[in-house]
């Protein structure tokens, strides 16, 4: 019963959050700090319904920061309540071109300024990668990629995609992992309590004197170092539990 009542909630609260949204950036399209008020718009009572309480560690690391690029871990699609808390000034993110026609929300997102990426067109595809180029070198603002480049629904980290990687390096911009503890794991909206979802913002990691060549081994290190701080964050959930 708790479900139907949060889903009809969540229904609500999605609605007119992407009306209030809407009337906020039609006044402003595309503006650099679009994402960050429509990520709190969505976060703030999201999070609220679902049960989720949230600790942020090193959050500044991520706001007083050069343009860069985050690579985040992506469980799912409560990601928007519990990522979109730390998002901060000037970012935008990478999303499938399809979200544009989602009812509501996909219209406010492109608005919002981010980046639609159509992945079954190369041409487009890379049009979309250098576009992202522009952001970072020209107009002094940060992407937001979940580099798993899908959901991986709580369990250990998929393997990164490449795109995330390749931007940064050929922008010479660095690359700042955020991790997200593994929050799904005992989720449910039939659950009063959703526990503590930990979010931690590692170290940059300097790209400027890399190559391509050096890509996979940049994944390799990116990845590592998110698993190990996913792994702590659990650790401390399970602690402090």
């Amino acid at each position: 019963m708790l479900s139907i009542f949060r889903y009809f909630l969540l229904a609500c609260h999605f609605v007119v959050s992407s009306l209030v949204g809407f009337s906020i950036i039609i006044f402003r399209p595309f503006h650099h700090s679009n994402s960050r008020i429509l990520a709190q718009i969505y976060s703030q009572i999201g999070r609220r319904i679902i049960g989720v309480k949230i600790i942020h560690e090193n959050a500044e690391v991520m706001k007083n920061h050069e343009p860069c690029v985050v690579v985040a871990n992506h469980q799912s699609n409560w990601d928007l309540f519990i990522v979109g808390s730390i998002v901060p000034k000037r970012m935008v993110s990478l999303g499938k071109k399809s979200l544009k026609w989602m009812p509501f929300f996909g219209q406010v997102y492109w608005l919002g300024g981010n980046i639609l990426v159509d992945r079954g067109n190369r041409k487009k595809a890379m049009e979309a990668m250098a576009t992202t180029k522009k952001a970072l070198t020209t107009k002094d603002t940060s992407i937001w990629f979940f580099a798993e480049g899908t959901r991986n629904h709580g369990k250990n980290m998929l393997p990164f995609k490449k795109g995330a990687f390749v931007t940064a390096v050929n922008a010479g911009v660095p690359i700042i992992p955020v991790c997200t503890s593994s929050y799904l794991d005992g989720f449910s909206l039939d659950r009063l309590n959703n526990g503590t979802a930990r979010m931690k913002v590692l170290p940059p990691i300097a790209t400027k004197d890399l190559t391509l060549d050096d890509v996979d081994q940049l994944m390799l290190d990116t990845h590592l170092a998110m698993m190990d701080g996913i792994q702590a964050l659990d650790e401390a959930n399970q602690s402090s539990s």
